[in-house]
C-alpha cells in the first residue's frame, strides 16, 4: 500500500513536469512517504529525513515535503517540523493530493506547510495520477482505513476508518488497467473482506467485487492483500476457485496461535476459527499458497503461548512467513502493557524463523519436477541471462531468458529449489 501511495505521489510530481531524478543526481523536489507500523521503520524514516539537511545547506532551493502514517500521529507533524526546520511541507495521510497545490507555492515564495487533516472519515478521491512503478503489476486501492483496533496497531488511528470505493470506480480502473496491459493486478486494503460495509451494508462484498473483476476479459491475473482471517468467509473460497484468474495465493495474518494472546491483540478469532478457515482454503484450494504476518514477544506472552504459535505454524505449513518481534507503539493499548523481555522475544523469533524456513523449503521441494504457468514480471537482479516471475500460488521462480519475456506468461518446469528459491526452465 506504501509502495501504490508513493505512486500516487510520483503521478502528482509528473503532473507538475517534474521528472524522475537519477540516483546521486539533485532533485529539486524530495518527498518522504513514512510509514511508522513498527519502530524500525519510524527511525529509519527520520534518520533519511535529517540526512537532508546537509543536502538542503547545498541547494537551499530544494523542496523538502514529508508525509505519509508518521506526520499523521497526534502532534507528531507539528514536532517533526521543529525538529528539522528545513522541511517545507508536512502532509498527512489522506490530503496527499495537496502537495499539487503546495509544490509550486515553496518554489514561488518558501512558504512553508503543516497541514494534517484529522478527518476519521476523509472523503476518496478518485481523480488520483499514477506514476507506476510495478511493471506488469498494477496496485488497484479498493478501500482504505481500518475498523479493527488490533491493541498493537495505529493504523486505525493514522489511516482513518473503513471507506470503501464505490464498486462502479473500482471496475472501471480495473478495465482500464487491463485494456493498458497490466498482466497482474493486486487489490488493496487494510482489510479487504469488510469492502462494501460502508456503503452497500450485506448487499455487495468483496466476494461479489472478486467476482465481478475475475469476469472481466482479456488474460490477467488478481491478487487481494490483506485479508483479516474473522471475515474470511466460504463464500470467498468458492469465488476464488470458480475463477482460475483469481490466484490461489492468500496472505491471512494469524499474529498468534494462542487463544490468549489472539483475546489480547483484539483480534475477534480463536485459534481453532483460523485452523478450520485453513483447511475450508485447503479443501476447496489444495494448491493455495498460504502466507501470513506472525508476531512474538507480544504483552503477556509466555513460553506456552509462543508454543502454541510453533504448533499452528507446523499445522499449516506456511509457504512464507513475515514474522516479528512485537514493536510498541505509542498511543495503542498494548504499550500500556507488561512487556516481554527483549532477550526472550529474540530467542522465540529466531526459532520461529528456523522452523518456518524448514517448512519453507519442504515445500519447495514438492514444487520440483512440476510445471507451472509463471508470469515474467522482471530480469533476475542474481542470475544474468535469467528472469523471474511467480507462480499462481505467489511462489518466485527464476529461468532463462531475456527482456522479450516480460509481461508474458510461461510454463515452466521446476527443476530444483533451493530453500524459498525455486528455479527452472521454458516449456512449450
Amino acid at each position: 500500500m506504501n509502495v501504490h501511495e508513493s505512486e500516487k505521489i510520483a503521478g502528482i510530481l509528473t503532473k507538475l513536469g517534474y521528472i524522475e531524478a537519477n540516483e546521486g543526481e539533485d532533485a529539486d523536489v524530495v518527498v518522504f512517504n513514512t510509514c511508522c507500523i513498527r519502530d524500525n521503520a519510524e527511525r529509519k524514516a527520520t534518520g533519511h529525513i535529517g540526512m537532508m539537511k546537509t543536502e538542503k545547506k547545498k541547494n537551499p532551493d530544494m523542496i523538502v515535503a514529508v508525509v505519509g502514517c508518521m506526520t499523521q500521529q497526534d502532534g507528531a507533524g507539528r514536532a517533526l517540523k521543529e525538529k528539522f526546520p528545513f522541511i517545507d511541507i508536512v502532509l498527512g495521510t489522506s490530503n496527499l493530493a495537496l502537495l499539487e497545490t503546495y509544490i509550486p507555492s515553496v518554489a514561488a515564495s518558501r512558504a512553508k506547510y503543516v497541514d494534517i487533516d484529522d478527518n476519521e472519515l476523509p472523503p476518496i478521491n478518485e481523480n488520483e495520477t499514477f506514476y507506476r512503478t510495478s511493471g506488469t503489476n498494477a496496485w488497484l486501492n479498493i478501500m482504505y482505513g481500518c475498523n479493527n483496533f488490533c491493541t498493537y496497531c495505529i493504523v486505525p488511528y493514522v489511516r482513518g476508518r473503513e471507506r470503501s470505493r464505490t464498486k462502479e470506480a473500482i471496475i472501471d480502473e480495473f478495465k482500464r488497467l487491463v485494456d493498458e496491459g497490466y498482466k497482474e493486478i493486486t487489490l488493496l486494503g487494510q482489510n479487504v473482506n469488510s469492502y462494501g460495509k460502508d456503503i452497500y451494508g450485506n448487499s455487495y462484498g468483496f466476494a461479489q467485487l472478486l467476482e465481478d473483476l475475475a469476469k472481466v476479459e482479456g488474460k490477467h491475473r488478481i491478487r487481494f492483500m490483506t485479508s483479516h482471517p474473522k471475515d474470511f468467509n466460504r463464500g470467498l473460497i468458492d469465488v476464488i476457485a470458480a475463477y482460475p484468474n483469481i490466484c490461489n495465493n492468500i496472505h491471512l495474518p494469524v499474529q498468534s496461535g494462542s487463544d490468549k494472546i489472539l483475546k489480547l491483540m483484539n483480534r475477534h478469532y480463536t485459534r481453532d476459527y483460523y485452523l478450520d478457515t485453513v483447511a475450508a482454503i485447503r479443501e476447496k484450494l489444495p494448491d493455495c499458497g498460504i502466507t501470513t504476518d506472525i508476531m512474538v514477544g507480544f504483552p503477556y506472552e509466555e513460553e506456552s503461548d509462543f508454543l502454541d504459535t510453533l504448533d499452528l505454524v507446523e499445522k499449516v505449513r506456511y509457504s512464507n512467513a513475515f514474522t516479528f518481534v512485537y514493536s510498541v507503539r505509542k498511543g495503542t493499548p498494548a504499550a500500556e502493557m507488561p512487556q516481554v523481555d527483549p532477550l526472550v522475544a529474540k530467542d522465540r523469533i529466531m526459532r520461529l524463523i528456523a522452523a518456518q524456513n524448514r517448512i519453507t523449503k519442504e515445500l519447495s521441494k514438492e514444487y520440483e519436477n512440476k510445471v507451472f504457468e509463471v508470469l515474467c514480471e522482471d530480469l533476475s537482479p542474481t542470475k544474468k541471462g535469467c528472469v523471474c516471475g511467480r507462480t499462481d500460488s505467489g511462489r518466485l521462480v527464476t529461468f532463462a531468458g531475456g527482456s522479450d519475456l516480460i509481461g508474458k506468461f510461461c510454463n515452466v518446469r521446476i527443476t530444483r529449489s533451493q530453500s524459498a528459491s525455486l528455479f527452472g526452465e521454458t516449456e512449450e
